[in-house]
């Protein structure tokens, strides 16, 4: 199955360790679709607003953490969803990830 850049898919993540964030849940998938073959690299969703600049609202319940960016294997996805970000939303989550990873 292909997977595209700025999709939402369910992902098992369990197990993990720590403070990883796990369970089921939605995740957007910010790598680029030449890599997107056997890993991806993801970001888990959560409707949980902690305030944290590393956080982007996608709807009202529906945050993307990106301080809990990972690399998992396709194997862990369960579905795709029908959800779509918005242009503005994929420019403030490109900026975010810049801002953390970049400057």
């Amino acid at each position: 199955m292909q997977y595209n850049q700025y999709e939402i898919v369910i992902v098992n993540l369990n197990p993990t360790i720590g403070s990883e964030t796990y369970k089921t849940r939605p995740c957007l998938i910010i790598s680029p679709n030449e890599m997107n073959f056997l890993n991806i690299i993801v970001a888990p969703m959560t409707s949980a607003n902690k305030n944290y600049p590393t956080r982007v609202k996608i709807k009202n319940d529906s945050y993307v953490v990106l301080e809990q960016i990972r690399t998992i294997s396709i194997q862990r996805v369960m579905s795709k969803t029908n959800i779509k970000l918005t242009k503005k939303q994929i420019k403030i989550i490109k900026n975010t990830i810049k801002t953390m990873l970049v400057d």
